[in-house]
């Protein structure tokens, strides 16, 4: 027998037990299946303890694995499931008003609705996929497999929303705030966009608005990624001081990813408000004048203004023609709609103003002037003989008047343009030593050429001084005295812009400060309270003696008195003013330029003008600076 209590018996002894033959008294139930067992289960010890080993090994696997779920991974899927409930959403912060001079209204915001998915609120199910879609594009009367396509770009399950449709009319948006409801992962989004008053007359001036690029994003990493930032112009000078603070709201959402409960709410921060320098008055009319010549010549290619105060520096009107709308570019255009503009052979997105480089043409020779009297090279008494040009060996460098102008000082040669004064000052002759080139240059530079002036929107050329060097090396040919004539009547390689003549025009004006050309006057908060005003800021002063000034500015007196400039003559206040005829390219076409201040007593405004293949500054870009010129005088008299 085992030792074991527990055991069962072995099968040989159950059979052996149950052959025998045993009689009871009484009645007796035969045993009739011999070698079957009718004892309990057979179990071994030591499987049951195998058994038990194993289902406490699971139960304990089964424990640590609850335990590592709540303990290590809680924080995880409870941030997963807080997700699915609790939203952080932004609150776009409005963008700062853009005001002129006078408080007119140049730029503000619009109320602008849009339409959004959050993919992780979106259906799965095909079939309630083409239903939402099928909706949204009726109301939108936009084909549904678009809304499809974009869907399809999107990345699945994510929480963060992306815009479906933009710019949304207010009852097609109303429509889809009642739709919306109804259909999950769908958001109406309120906020605002930019509307530019006079779109296409200061659309260089204020620039545009579009949604911010990836390469923006790396710039901007506080920005979202449908955000709009400022592309070009005062919108993207001023960007930091234009765009607001946005706002934050933490809510909880429904089962449609609606919002159901704002836990809590930061309100978003307007930008700041800016006052811009521009007179609307003068810019308009400017613009008005330029546009018509453009429109209607069959040989003007472009046209450009600028207007400053020589006081302060501060920019009155800054024009460029051809223009464009800057209101369809923040609306948002598709790319064959921005490479028709992009590519337009009139460049209507090109700055001319700031951004325009071109031959001088006369408008330098006030500058040459003041060179000469600050070097010696000339006194107010100095005069030449004008023939007709000058001849160096078998080269003539002509006037502009057959037969020449006779015996010229310096106030005859700016009043009257003569060219012969021009060449001996600079270049001189076997009788007179000119300045010469390098010298040329150095004054120039002085009056901000070959140099960006630092104007605060972008894009600014710094228009070109030639040298010996240069000319050596890009040419390969040596520098001539002809080469120093021609720059000395602003011809040959000389190249500035608009902006920089305008600036060195408000110079001669003022008697010799240098102010910086600046668009923002001043800023404020958006109640238009707590204003800080802009100092002018002075690049350089006294590098001229101030009577020579005085000798130049009679010049361009005379010039409208009986010069090259009467045309101005029947205002009623004084001006001063110098015309100039650029020559270009091998064909002879000339571009027009006219550039003058007023009052002359105490100049208040300088007003340059520029017209691509215009013909004579007289009789092109004269008359829309005389226009500028009234409407200054309408406003200020």
């Amino acid at each position: 027998m085992s030792n074991d209590l527990f055991g069962i018996g072995t099968d040989e002894k159950k059979i052996s037990k149950l052959e025998r033959k045993t009689e009871w008294v009484g009645d007796a139930i035969p045993i009739q299946n011999n070698n079957e067992e009718y004892l309990t289960s057979n179990f071994d010890l030591k499987k049951l303890r195998l058994l038990f080993y194993i289902i406490s090994l699971t139960f304990i696997i089964i424990l640590f694995r609850v335990g590592y779920l709540q303990m290590a991974k809680g924080v995880e899927y409870r941030s997963a499931a807080e997700e699915n409930r609790i939203r952080i959403v932004e609150i776009k912060a409005p963008r700062g008003i853009i005001y002129d001079r006078d408080l007119t209204v140049l730029a503000y915001n619009i109320p602008n609705f849009s339409l959004s998915i959050t993919p992780a609120d979106f259906p799965d199910e095909e079939n309630k996929k083409i239903q939402i879609i099928e909706k949204i594009s009726d109301i939108l009367t936009i084909d549904a497999s678009d809304l499809l396509t974009q869907i399809s770009e999107i990345p699945d399950y994510s929480y963060e929303s992306f815009i479906l449709a933009d710019h949304i009319p207010y009852e097609q948006a109303m429509l889809l705030k009642i739709a919306s409801s109804d259909l999950p992962g769908i958001t109406l989004d309120a906020s605002t966009f930019r509307e530019y008053i006079n779109n296409t007359l200061f659309s260089h001036t204020l620039g545009y608005m579009g949604k911010i690029s990836p390469d923006e994003m790396e710039k901007h990493p506080d920005y979202s990624f449908d955000d709009y930032i400022g592309k070009s112009g005062v919108e993207l000078f001023y960007e930091d001081v234009l765009r607001g603070t946005h706002g934050k709201k933490e809510i909880e959402v429904d089962s449609l990813g609606k919002e159901s409960k704002i836990i809590t709410e930061s309100k978003p921060e307007q930008g700041k408000n800016i006052i811009l320098t521009i007179d609307s008055d003068i810019q308009n009319t400017l613009g008005q004048e330029l546009n018509a010549l453009v429109e209607k010549s069959q040989t003007i290619t472009g046209a450009a203004a600028a207007a400053i105060d020589p006081q302060n520096g501060e920019v009155l009107a800054l024009v460029s023609s051809p223009t464009f709308d800057n209101n369809s570019f923040t609306a948002g255009l598709t790319p064959e709609q921005y490479a028709d503009i992009a590519n337009n052979p009139d460049k209507p997105l090109y700055n001319r103003a700031i951004a325009g480089e071109y031959p001088s043409g006369s408008t330098i020779k006030p500058l040459i002037a003041l060179a000469g009297l600050q070097d010696g090279i000339i006194n107010e008494h100095t005069s030449f003989l004008s023939t007709g040009g000058i001849k160096i060996d078998k080269w003539f460098f002509p006037d502009w008047k057959a037969g020449g102008h006779g015996q010229t000082d310096v106030k005859k040669a700016i009043s009257e343009s003569v060219n012969t004064f021009f060449y001996l000052v600079g270049g001189g002759d076997e009788n007179i030593q000119g300045l010469g080139v390098n010298r040329i240059r150095s004054y120039l530079e002085l009056f901000g050429l070959n140099d960006a002036l630092g104007i605060d929107i972008p894009g600014e050329a710094t228009g070109f001084l030639p040298t010996k060097e240069w000319k050596q090396e890009v040419k390969n040919e040596p520098w001539y005295i002809g080469d120093t004539y021609h720059l000395s009547i602003g011809q040959g390689d000389i190249l500035v812009t608009p902006l920089q003549v305008a600036t060195y025009t408000a110079i001669v004006a003022n008697s010799g400060t240098f102010y910086k050309p600046h668009l923002l006057k001043s800023y404020s908060d958006a109640t238009n309270q707590n204003v800080e005003e802009i100092d002018p800021t002075i690049i350089r002063d006294n590098f001229i003696n101030d009577y020579y000034y005085k000798i130049v500015q009679d010049g361009l007196r005379e010039a409208v008195l009986s010069g090259s400039s009467s045309a101005l003559g029947d205002l009623p206040f004084s001006s001063a003013g110098k015309t100039g005829t650029a020559q270009f390219g091998s064909e002879g076409k000339t571009h027009a330029w006219f550039t003058c201040f007023a009052p002359f007593e105490d100049p208040n405004i300088a007003i340059t003008v520029v017209v691509e293949s215009g013909g004579e500054g007289h009789a092109t870009a004269l008359p829309v600076a005389k226009e500028g010129l009234k409407k200054w005088y309408e406003k200020y008299k």
